[in-house]
């Protein structure tokens, strides 16, 4: 009997052998492990399947909303920003950052889009901007939008110029211009300070001319104290490098600059020539300083009066350069160019004038690889 029995169970096996299903992959079991956790299971299948979310932002986005507040609008609002350019990338940035645009009404998103569009902004534009400021869209158009914008036509003179600023800096539309960007323009103005050199300012670096008023009046008097005149070009770099650092975090930039060996007058010669020297990593100075230093062809006078040497490439400029033109003195060919020679002519410049005409001395693995290509690189 047991022998019958199994008989008709090795029959049985055999007869469903083939029907059994592959094993499932650990993932799956990952993401329905992922998905019965979360608080909003709709939200979470429509971000990984139909917007193409990552599994662990859909799962963190999904389990931060308020579960007996399931945003219906959340499929709408993600398509139309696919519609007007976003990425996928960018919308799992902009749902990242402001999880609760799933909340809001596509008609309301849809106006302040349009708002940017006839400024002259493009798909591309407004796509970029909002991601990189969401902030943007929780905005209410007739208070805050507008009016900024406003602020900004009456300073800048078109929409062209805004929509030229909102390229660089989407926060300003957040920002608050009447107490910042407005009195900082016309406290600079009032110091003597260009108003062409003030728009190069906001153009160029918007961030620093949104600071409090009492943060850029402080500024512009610490950087008169070191000698900048209100209408030299450089005092507006001067005040981008001194107003968002603490009076704390300058202390430690001139300790860092001693701890390399340069005297306090050094670095404020330097800071004063160069003052985004006070930008560069200490890694990346000591680095540099190191190597010109090791040519023996330069001393630390030689970096004082060029700063800007230490903000070059290492990797890139410096050390071909170097390599190149070490080669060169060795055989006498030439007499070794000033340190800001070196390092700010550019590079068909560079080439013409020391690689093409010693280019059997110097050796083909110094010629940029986009020389390779012309044949007649290695002529005179």
């Amino acid at each position: 009997m047991i022998a019958i029995v199994r008989k008709n169970l090795a029959c049985l096996c055999s007869r469903h052998k083939s029907s059994v299903s592959p094993p499932l992959s650990p993932h799956f079991f990952s993401t329905w492990r992922e998905r019965q956790s979360v608080k909003c299971p709709r939200v979470y299948d429509l971000l990984l399947h139909k917007h193409n979310f990552s599994a662990e932002l859909a799962s963190k986005v999904a389990s931060d909303l308020d579960l007996h507040k399931i945003p219906e609008n959340a499929d709408s609002v993600l398509s139309f920003l696919k519609e007007i350019g976003c990425s996928s990338t960018q919308l799992e940035k902009i749902v990242k950052c402001k999880p609760r645009i799933l909340f809001h009404n596509v008609e309301d998103i849809k106006l302040k889009i349009k708002i940017f569009q006839d400024l002259g902004l493009s798909p591309a534009d407004v796509a970029k901007m909002i991601s990189n400021h969401p902030m943007i869209l929780h905005l209410t158009a007739q208070s805050k939008i507008l009016p900024s914008l406003s602020v900004l036509k009456v300073l800048l003179g078109s929409d062209n110029e805004v929509a030229r600023l909102l390229r660089r800096c989407a926060r300003c539309i957040s920002a608050d211009l009447e107490n910042n960007l407005v009195p900082n323009v016309e406290f600079l103005k009032s110091i003597g300070v260009p108003m062409e050199r003030i728009l190069f300012f906001l153009y160029s670096y918007p961030r620093v001319l949104l600071v409090k008023p009492n943060v850029m009046k402080k500024s512009a008097e610490r950087a008169k104290e070191m000698g900048f005149d209100e209408s030299s070009k450089m005092f507006v770099h001067a005040l981008r490098i001194i107003a968002p650092m603490s009076k704390g975090m300058w202390e430690v930039k001139l300790q860092s600059f001693q701890d390399m060996g340069f005297s306090v007058s050094d670095t404020l010669t330097m800071f004063k020539d160069f003052p985004a020297v006070f930008n560069i990593s200490m890694k990346k100075m000591e680095k540099g300083k190191q190597l010109l230093l090791a040519t023996g062809k330069f001393n630390m006078s030689s970096i004082v009066d060029f700063p800007a040497s230490l903000g070059y490439s290492i990797e890139q400029r410096l050390v071909p350069r170097l390599r190149i033109l070490g080669i060169l003195e060795s055989k006498n060919l030439i007499k070794r160019p000033s340190l800001p020679t070196m390092c700010t002519l550019s590079d068909d410049k560079f080439f013409e004038r020391f690689v093409r005409p010693h280019s059997t001395e110097v050796g083909e693995e110094f010629v940029p690889k986009r020389r390779v290509k012309d044949k007649n690189y290695i002529k005179p």
